[in-house]
């Protein structure tokens, strides 16, 4: 069966990206600093063993020509985070489907492969962030998943992994290497590849 990996990207608008991040940079900076993350982050995980599928916000995003033409885009849709990653992991097509966002500079092709492998003898998989969030997200049989999944996550907080494992009681979970994401410019402190490029 085909591997998935979905990446979550919203436009890079000043205003409606990295807004914690903004306050920092500016606006315009952060947006900046998204778009050309983006861009490496896409490049660097092009990987025959997976097709990539970009889950684009806001939804008339589809069409946007910021992203690479050759990679299929779907609408990330309504609700919070929880829903629109429930939704989309959802509408793939029978295989393993693992989903990231694009603002973890360090997520390499061994990271996405490790996923994929973990979900070989287990029902979930999960990216630690060092945050007590997560980068990734993976489900061997993402059409059987919890009716509830996702559901009561305390989003952008340091519960948001121990929740998620919370909604998938029975399941065999397995966890992967912790990453860093980026949400103020004190967490581009050791991101000097996204400064000076």
């Amino acid at each position: 069966m085909k591997r998935t990996l979905i990446i979550m990207l919203k436009r890079p608008q000043p205003g409606r990206v990295k807004t914690r991040l903004g306050r920092d940079l500016g606006m315009v900076g952060a947006a900046w600093w998204f778009r050309h993350q983006s861009a490496r982050l896409l490049r660097r995980l092009r990987d025959p063993r997976w097709q990539i599928v970009l889950a684009v916000s806001p939804d008339n995003a589809v069409s946007s020509p910021v992203w690479p033409a050759d990679l299929p885009r779907i609408p990330q849709g309504r609700g919070d985070l929880g829903q629109r990653m429930a939704r989309m992991l959802g509408a793939m097509p029978p295989g393993p489907v693992c989903l990231i966002g694009a603002d973890i500079p360090d997520i390499s092709r061994p990271h996405i492969a490790r996923a994929f492998a973990a979900l070989g003898d287990h029902d979930a998989v999960f990216g630690p962030a060092l945050d007590g969030g997560y980068w990734l997200v993976g489900l061997k049989h993402p059409q059987r998943q919890p009716r509830d999944l996702f559901a009561n996550v305390r989003w952008s907080s340091q519960h948001a992994l121990s929740d998620s494992l919370a909604t998938l009681p029975g399941h065999r979970i397995a966890l992967i290497d912790p990453l860093r994401d980026v949400d103020t410019a004190a967490d581009l402190k050791n991101d000097t590849a996204n400064i000076s490029q």
